[in-house]
């Protein structure tokens, strides 16, 4: 398994395709902040818009793009009518059967369509992941070769949520999950990422000590170690480290534990002794301590937690 199918499956979301907006401009869209581990994300499938958020203003977006904001950050879509002042109408639900929620605003001009989500993190085990990612993710797909993949995700999602045909709502289901790692595989090739695991799995000559903490976290990785799988002297690989990363090697394996520890707890079916031995602990007692220093609470609290979550 490839360095970003692990991470991606070291931090499991939940992704919901919620509501598909048709707009005629001029038109707009509020949307609050989201809670801690909730992330916002708007697909145009048809027209265009423009996005405000936070100091950003005006960001454009065309047929083809996703916008996403990992931070649940606030923000507005919205087009003018050709700089008219009518006041937008308001959004309302069209009645009749749809996959997803239809709404309207039933506005005299150019027409915008657009899809409109959430990737749903578990706010502990995933603060790693999200502390990677910016404010704002733009991935644009029309015209991209690399891209291709998540063009062809899209057009499915839209030609799914515009009919209601036997066995929609599952298709579009198992069509959303495989949203966040195909718009992070695009986010990788188009964008350069912030300091953190992303910035790390982008850096070709860090490559190999990421996969082998995500592979085997159980081994007693020291920094030569690394270095030395990376063909680096020891100097060199900690500074481009840092630097990538934002953090010390030995603070990003102890991420990459906690954060597979977590995973497995939340699993129900291990005991949190083994655990601890699969994550590089030699004792259940010295997993425990560390565990509870990184989120708070002992394992056996946060397994509680989590199967009571997956219950509700």
């Amino acid at each position: 398994m490839d360095a970003l199918s692990r991470l991606l499956t070291l931090y499991p979301l939940r992704t919901a395709l919620d509501v598909r907006c048709q707009f005629g401009a001029p038109w707009l869209l509020e949307h609050e902040g989201s809670a801690s581990g909730i992330a916002p994300y708007h697909v145009v499938v048809r027209g265009s818009a423009s996005v405000d958020a936070g100091a950003a203003r005006g960001l454009a977006l065309a047929a083809g793009d996703i916008v996403v904001f990992p931070h649940g950050s606030a923000h507005r879509l919205y087009i003018d009518n050709d700089g008219g002042t009518e006041t937008p109408l308001p959004l309302v639900p069209v009645a009749g059967h749809h996959v997803v929620a239809l709404m309207s605003n039933h506005g005299p001009g150019a027409a915008t369509d657009v899809l409109c989500g959430e990737f749903r993190f578990a706010s502990d085990a995933n603060a790693g992941l999200l502390a990677a990612l910016p404010p704002v993710i733009i991935v644009r797909t029309a015209d991209r070769p690399e891209a291709a993949g998540l063009h062809h995700l899209l057009a499915m999602l839209q030609i799914e949520t515009e009919t209601p045909k036997p066995g929609a709502s599952a298709i579009v289901a198992q069509l959303s999950s495989a949203l966040f790692a195909l718009l992070i595989r695009a986010w990788l090739e188009q964008a350069e990422p912030i300091a953190g695991l992303f910035a790390v799995l982008a850096q070709r000559r860090l490559q190999a000590a990421l996969h082998g903490m995500l592979e085997s976290p159980e081994l007693p990785w020291s920094l030569e170690q690394m270095a030395e799988v990376c063909h680096m002297s020891r100097a060199t690989f900690a500074r481009l480290f840092k630097q990538a990363a934002g953090a010390t090697p030995a603070d990003v394996l102890l991420q990459i534990r906690m954060a597979q520890a977590a995973r497995r707890l939340s699993e129900g079916r291990q005991s949190a002794g083994s655990i601890g031995e699969a994550v590089g602990y030699q004792s259940e007692a010295a997993f425990s301590r560390v565990f509870k220093r990184h989120y708070g609470i002992g394992p056996g609290e946060y397994r509680r937690r989590a199967l009571q979550e997956q219950a509700a």
